[in-house]
Parts: C-alpha cells; structure tokens; sequence
C-alpha cells in the first residue's frame, strides 16, 4: 500500500505532523506499537500533572482551616492507588482523543513496530503476532520519541531503582525517596511525593536546582524544597547506587565529601535518550551524531524522503516543541513555505509546588552575549491575587536589552506562572519592549499583572513596588 506520508510515532510530534499532513491533502498514516499519544499523553506530561493535581488538593484539604473550612474529624488519607487509577484514566481519556482526531482527519493508523528499510521510500511495520508488512510513502517522517536515560551505576530493577514510568503507578507510597536529577521530572516527582508525605531527598549533579533555568529562580525553588521539608543536595555527584530487600544506599560525593543515603525507593531522573536503535537508521542511510538524528532546518535527513523531528533530533525535548517542528515539516512536505520555527523562543514549564516558567534568555546568558541588561522584578507577596490565594512565595524577573528596551527572557516562580509564560513568548516573537508590556493593561487582581509590574520595575515606574 503507498501513502503520500507515513509517520513513525503517535506522540505529540508525530500525531500532529500526520494530522497536519491530512489537513494539506496528504493521503497519511502513522505508525504505532504501543499507545497512541506515545510518552507524553500516556508516561509523561499528562499523567503526571494529573498526580500532581491530586497531590494539590491533598495539600489544600491539609491547610483547609487557613482558608476558614473545617473539615469533619478523621485522618486526612492520601489514597495513592485511587490517584495513580485517575491518572490512568485521564491518558486513557487523551489517548482516546488523539484516535478521534486521527479518524476524524482520515489518518490510517498501521500498529506495529515500523523500520526502514534499505529500499528508498519503504516502511516495514511488524505487528505484534510477528507479521510484516511493507509500505511504500513518499515522504517518511521519524517521530520515535525518547525514553528514560539509564547509566550502569544506577541499575534500574523497576521495583526499588525505578523511572519516571514506574513512579506513576506505584501502589504503595514510600516512606523515603531519593530523588536522581533536578530537571522538570525529577523535580515535580519530588513535589508529589513530598506532598503525600514521602520523605524526599534530591540529588543534582549541578550547583544549582532545575540548572536550566535562571540562577535566581533556582534558588527560590531550592528554598521553596527546603520549606517542604525535601533534602536538597547540589553539586553532588552520585557515585552508585544498590538495592536490597529492605531498601536502597546512594553513595553520594559533595561538599560533605562522600556519604552514604538510605531510602525506599531511588527514583532515576537523570534525562532521556533518543529512540533511534532498530528503527533502521543505518540500512536507509540516515547520518546521526551523538544520540541523534542529523536534520536541516526542514527537518530532512541524509536519506532522501526521510524526514525526523522531536525528541531524535538535537532540539529542546519538549512535547510543544515537537508540535512546532511537526506542523513545519508537513508544510514543508505539502510545498508550502513555512517559517522555520524560532528556538529563540521556547517555553519552558515545570510543575512544582510553586510552579516554575520561562522563556528565551537567563540574565547571566544576555551578559555572557555582550547584551546590557535591564531587569525588572516583582514579588508575590506584593501581589493581592497571590495573596489572597494564600500562595505568596514567588517572583516575575524580566531581562531586558538596555539600549533596545527589547525583552530578552523572562522567568517566573509562583502560583500559575505556567499559565503566564505564553504572554511573554508571544510578546519575545513580536519584539515587544519594556514600555509595551507597561502600557498593556492587565486585569485586576491577577497573577499576570506582576508581568506588568516587572516591565515597569525595569523603568523605575512600578506602582505597587
């Protein structure tokens, strides 16, 4: 069978470079062994904010009095089982979605394993009874997504060395964690485990917390941890890690010097790895280098017809990045002229407790780049929305060019700054300068008006500062 388009992978990229492709007239199909959506909707992004979320609300029904509600004597129950069944049923929900749409925009789902092979222009999928079948596209694009990263001196066993695959569907809620990487993964399991009463340790190799993000927002995340009660332990490197019966020992190596950690559970945060193994790279001559895929800016790799986009490639392994280089290359493929996708300007998001945001460049980056810099910021506890929310530990920190009054970058620590941060990106893609943003009116009260106020801190005009 031959198709204009066939997309190896159903997640977040490759869902949408099959949908897009459709919308442009393109017969299309896409491949997949597993569940459509891929990691993101069913391992990743959604299932995770739906702990998190259930780990919210245990936290405010904890501090119901604060907001004057009583609630009825008894034990407040942190029911992990019941919140890792919900969490399953919201990506089963999403999953489900993504088939309506691929129906909807008549995209062929083909399940199976998918390989290329060395005849140009030619997919062989394998179903799961063993059989295969070759398909012939003029146009391949590669989605495969990515999966934990593993080093030996971690040794994952799925029991008391897990993933982040693993730590969704827990059933017992472990006593203590120790906590491998700070990124977004690491640090919004911290979060939810804390939150049910877990007692957490996070190990970072790097001096900070969330080390990609600005230098002073890390440090409000590491002293939000701390407030917590979660053991931060930066510029420490993990030397091994073995599990028993009884539990886990971390040998660490920091400022300390070498010590040993005891706990339940070692959870492995420690990135991902692209999914190029037998997916016949080699046999279609698609170059790679370092773990990933080579591509130009339309995405087009070494082998003609073949394209490959997401977390394969060296890009920001983000699902909303995925997304972008997706609709892109199907633009491409169908003879449009597509902007090439403004890496300048992607969104950064991690779903702690305060939340953490961010887009473009950190003000020790502008500096290093020879800019000179104006930054603006603005507290929450100046702020009466936050305030009123009970939730006051956060910041909005604005980098600007000084000459140009362009803005350079923007982060944010606090109450639905993940909600915030698009106003910013968009406001980064059009130019948008200091005096813009000050005479933009935001809505009373409001978490977004500390953007404002942060642009006009910048010009000494704040208000409420």
């Amino acid at each position: 069978m031959s198709y204009d388009v066939i997309v190896i992978g159903s997640g977040p990229g490759g869902y949408a470079a099959a949908i897009r492709s459709a919308q442009l007239g393109l017969r299309t199909a896409v491949v997949e062994r597993a569940e459509l959506g891929g990691t993101c909707l069913n391992w990743g992004c959604i299932p995770t904010k739906a702990l998190l979320k259930s780990a919210e609300v245990f936290r405010y029904a904890s501090h119901a009095a604060e907001y004057g509600v009583t609630v009825a004597e008894g034990a407040l129950t942190a029911d992990l089982p019941a919140m890792v069944s919900r969490s399953r049923a919201v990506a089963e929900q999403m999953s489900k979605g993504i088939d309506f749409l691929l129906k909807k925009n008549q995209v062929e789902v083909l399940v199976g394993t998918g390989v290329l092979t060395d005849v140009p222009h030619t997919v062989d999928v394998t179903a799961e009874d063993g059989t295969t079948t070759r398909y012939e596209a003029k146009h391949i694009i590669l989605a495969t997504g990515a999966r934990p990263r593993e080093f030996p001196f971690i040794p994952v066993d799925g029991e008391r060395v897990i993933t982040s695959r693993e730590a969704l569907m827990l059933t017992r809620l472990p006593t203590s964690m120790v906590v491998i990487g700070s990124g977004a993964i690491g640090a919004e399991f911290a979060t939810f485990f804390s939150s049910l009463g877990t007692k957490v340790t996070i190990v970072e190799y790097a001096p900070t917390l969330a080390p990609l993000e600005d230098e002073e927002i890390s440090k409000l995340l590491e002293r939000a941890f701390r407030k917590a009660k979660i053991t931060v332990m930066t510029a420490t490197e993990v030397k091994n890690v073995t599990s028993t019966e009884a539990g886990c020992r971390v040998t660490v190596a920091g400022k300390k010097g070498e010590q040993e950690l005891e706990a339940d559970v070692v959870l492995s945060a420690v990135g991902v790895s692209a999914n190029i193994e037998h997916i016949g790279l080699e046999q279609a001559g698609v170059r790679t280098e370092r773990g990933k895929v080579v591509v130009d800016e339309h995405y087009r790799t070494s082998a003609e017809g073949v394209y490959a986009i997401g977390d394969i490639i060296p890009t920001a392994a983000l699902a909303h990045v995925a997304t972008a280089e997706a609709v892109h290359c199907a633009e491409f493929i169908a003879g449009r002229n597509p902007q090439p996708v403004n890496y300048n300007v992607i969104p950064s998001c991690i779903y702690t407790t305060p939340e953490v945001s961010s887009v473009g460049l950190t003000e020790a980056q502008a500096v290093e780049r020879g800019y000179t810099v104006r930054v603006g910021k603005f507290p929450y506890t100046a702020s009466g929305k936050a305030t009123a929310a009970g939730n006051r530990d956060g910041m909005v920190k604005l980098v600007f060019d000084a000459e140009t009054d362009t803005l350079l970058g923007a982060h944010l620590f606090g109450l639905n700054v993940t909600e915030m941060v698009a106003e910013l990106a968009l406001g980064m893609t059009l130019g948008t300068k200091a005096a813009d943003i000050i005479r933009t009116i935001h809505p009373h009260p409001t978490m977004s008006e500390g953007v404002m106020e942060a642009a006009a801190a910048a010009h000494n005009e704040a208000i409420h500062l």
